[in-house]
């Protein structure tokens, strides 16, 4: 089964999940906001997605982190940030264990279902 992680509080996660739903594509939502999924699934995810892709550097934690929390940002800072942040994480991914989609485009999310 489809596992979708991200925050439900979030325009993307609410575009992705309808999409899913119009579709019939069966899918557990796992908020990982609330749970520490994120820490857990970070070393596997930045083995299937390139950690500069899975950093969310445009929404608002990064913002509110401070200059130094956002200076020389290499793989290790990003893997620390974003386990002690997981908002940090783009979302949603999309896990159906063979791919890991970060974020949502239906043309990425077309491909997957059919694999599905």
């Amino acid at each position: 089964m489809l596992k979708v992680y991200g925050i439900k509080n979030c325009d993307t996660m609410t575009k992705a999940l309808a999409w899913l739903d119009a579709r019939g594509i069966a899918y557990e939502f796992i908020d990982y906001k609330k749970t520490d999924v994120a820490r857990n699934h970070l070393p596997d995810w930045t083995q299937r997605a390139d950690w500069k892709e899975l950093l969310n550097t445009r929404g608002m934690m990064w913002k509110r982190l401070s200059d130094d929390e956002r200076a020389d940002v290499d793989e290790c800072k990003a893997l620390a940030l974003m386990a002690d942040y997981p908002t940090l994480i783009k979302r949603p991914l999309a896990d159906s264990g063979s791919q890991l989609l970060v974020g949502f485009d239906p043309e990425r999310y077309t491909r997957l279902a059919q694999e599905l």
